[in-house]
């Protein structure tokens, strides 16, 4: 039988991917790993701390290195937002893997987040939130192999929508290579 592919969650910061990532896991019995949180313990501290001593440049080179550094199979990896920056990181983890959009309108973001400035977001001293969601948004879909849009959806509801398309889509790859033989 084949190996299932990680499931890999992207989106902007405040969407839910930790918290979706950890409960996919425990549906799908599949070991999750939180890139930020794994980064914050090789590093010994916040990411907001890290940010601010290396700044945004270096820590977009860190998350890099500690992604391409990844190898886990049949896992739940919840990405850093501003993993889709970095081509060679998305190649790595869609190898493999399916890239899932967490996807959530603007004015809902801008409600969830209100501790911009102390959460470990990489961006500019003075970019808003629209400007980062204005930036963000073209590679998030571009990146993205299926989108969910989390809009008026519990966590839960995300995570049964998730394991329908992998279902649907590990089906469908079963299908397919029974016909070439």
């Amino acid at each position: 039988m084949a190996q299932s592919p990680n499931l890999i969650l992207i989106g902007m910061p405040g969407v839910g991917k930790s918290t979706v990532g950890v409960l996919l896991a425990k549906a799908a019995s599949r070991e999750f790993v939180d890139i930020d949180v794994w980064i914050q313990s090789r590093e010994g501290r916040r990411l907001q701390d890290i940010i601010d001593a290396v700044g945004m440049e270096a820590f977009r080179a860190l998350e890099e290195r500690s992604v391409l550094a990844l190898a886990v199979q049949n896992a739940v990896i919840a990405t850093g937002g501003s993993v889709v920056y970095s081509e060679a990181a998305m190649r790595h983890l869609k190898t493999g893997g399916v890239a899932i959009h967490l996807d959530l309108a603007l004015p809902l973001l801008e409600k969830r987040l209100t501790n911009l400035d102390s959460r470990g977001v990489v961006r500019t001293p003075s970019q808003s939130l629209a400007e980062l969601y204005a930036e963000r948004q073209p590679l998030y879909r571009r990146h993205a192999d299926v989108a969910i849009d989390c809009a008026g959806k519990t966590h839960e509801e995300v995570v049964e929508e998730i394991l329908k398309i992998v279902e649907d889509r590990m089906r469908n790859a079963e299908c397919g290579m029974r016909n070439k033989v």
